[in-house]
């Protein structure tokens, strides 16, 4: 059974332009817009750290505004 949740997920690229309190960031994506993102639940766990400048792949929220970092690059 597939699960269809997995399948609907939009990433994108962007890059860190500012850091919030509670782990939030101002990421500016490649297509030049900008939008709020949080960490994912594995960032947290494996506290790795994310700073301005930093590269990151982003899961976009379907119904927009939000997003969550999954990755590092």
């Amino acid at each position: 059974m597939s699960n269809l949740k997995d399948d609907k997920l939009l990433t994108a690229r962007g890059v860190v332009i500012e850091a919030l309190p509670s782990t939030l960031f101002r990421v500016e994506l490649e297509s030049g817009e900008g939008l709020l993102a949080y960490l994912g639940g594995k960032m947290r766990m494996h506290r790795i750290k994310v700073l301005v400048g930093d590269k990151v792949e982003i899961v976009l929220d379907p119904y927009g505004g939000k997003g969550r970092i999954i990755k590092r690059l």
